[in-house]
């Protein structure tokens, strides 16, 4: 993977001389003190982060923490105090008003909080707008619209206005519209936090969905945690213009950087943060096809295990196997093949523990976890899943 964006030392102060208060900032007084003694708000300082082509990186805070200032720096809706701004290695803080204008048309679009979408236009009119200011003829403009209309979920509601549409649908309109311009960074500024919960999680499931298929760089600001958790790949915590923490969510739950990530995290919900690949085991008890009762016994009591799976010679998942049935098996002169069991569970990696609460519940044995080649990649102990429910 590839550097998109870099972000090095931006400060970003509001009033009429900021670069006056620059001094005070450094020398860590406080932004409620600037505010009191200069007029001068302090939106963000010496933000330093790096996201990688086709990642989605979350910035989250609190009201006040400085992360809706800084994602408007990226487009220079903010123009930064101080720092550097690069987007494929170029820094965008020293652009003239031609290269802003490019670079807004065809590199970078923003979704908003409030959808942002045009009262009297339709939703195909919505989502084409971008490409009809850019002058792409109304024919080919209406057939990349109707695409990402497709892609957002909206086919069919080419022709609908926004005042017959619920808030979901219209944040999808938001969503289409930024997507049609085919940008390289899509920001999204708290985008779903105007939804009830259970559109949210829809939306977040589409944006998670739609990801996997354009593989953009989304940088992405949220308040809610259990956002920043569910759909970063990384996230950046903020509080009083400054990043606290950088890392992913197992790596912020696991390590937190200081006293107020810790008090932070506190009340998460780890079953819907942490993936089937962050608690699962190597499986490095295994057993071949070609084996034999004899060996899956020995590898069973070498373990200390009532129970191990089999493979083929490409490690793909063929069955599990337990010692009843083992012992059983060579008293009947039956073979490996033989007493091979399926009713067992399998996973993604990908999958949220929170998922697989109703597997573990009902099954007997450990949730395999395999690939999309069914190739067998790790185990997670049903303890693992279950003791999130205490």
């Amino acid at each position: 993977m590839s550097t998109k964006v870099k972000v090095e030392h931006v400060t970003k102060i509001f009033g009429r001389h900021p670069r006056s208060v620059l001094d005070k900032v450094r020398e860590g007084v406080s932004k409620e003190e600037i505010l009191a003694e200069t007029g001068h708000t302090v939106g963000v300082y010496d933000a330093n982060f790096e996201v990688e082509e086709g990642e989605i990186f979350v910035i989250m805070g609190l009201s006040g923490s400085g992360k809706s200032t800084l994602i408007r720096c990226l487009n220079l809706l903010n123009r930064p105090t101080e720092g550097a701004i690069l987007i494929d290695g170029e820094n965008i803080v020293d652009y003239n008003k031609e290269q802003l204008r490019e670079l807004r048309q065809n590199k970078i679009a923003m979704v908003f909080q409030h959808f942002g979408i045009i009262t009297h236009r339709s939703v195909l009119g919505n989502v084409e707008y971008g490409l009809e200011i850019k002058g792409v003829p109304r024919e080919e403009r209406q057939e990349i619209a109707r695409k990402y209309i497709e892609t957002v979920g909206l086919a069919g509601y080419e022709d609908q206005m926004p005042d017959q549409l619920s808030g979901g649908m219209k944040q999808r309109v938001g969503l289409a519209r930024a997507l049609a311009n085919n940008p390289d960074i899509l920001l999204m500024d708290e985008p779903f936090s105007a939804l009830d919960p259970l559109i949210r999680r829809e939306m977040h499931t589409e944006l998670l969905e739609i990801q996997s298929q354009l593989k953009k760089t989304i940088i992405f600001i949220t308040h809610d945690i259990n956002e920043a958790f569910k759909i970063g790949d990384r996230v950046a915590v903020m509080k009083d213009g400054h990043i606290q923490q950088i890392g992913t969510p197992e790596e912020i739950l696991e390590s937190p950087a200081n006293d107020y990530i810790e008090e932070f995290i506190q009340d998460i919900d780890r079953s819907r943060v942490l993936q089937a690949k962050n608690v699962m085991i190597k499986p490095n008890i295994l057993v071949s096809l070609k084996d034999g009762l004899k060996l899956a016994v020995k590898e069973m009591e070498r373990g200390g295990i009532s129970s191990v799976f089999v493979v083929d010679q490409d490690r793909k998942l063929q069955g599990i196997v337990t010692i009843d049935d083992a012992i059983r098996a060579r008293q009947e002169n039956r073979t490996l093949r033989d007493i091979l069991r399926k009713d067992f569970e399998t996973t993604d990696p990908e999958t949220y523990l929170n998922d697989l609460i109703p597997k573990a519940t009902e099954s007997t044995f450990p949730i395999a976890v395999v690939n999309e080649n069914n190739k067998l990649i790790g185990i997670v102990k049903r303890v693992s899943v279950l003791s999130g429910l205490f």
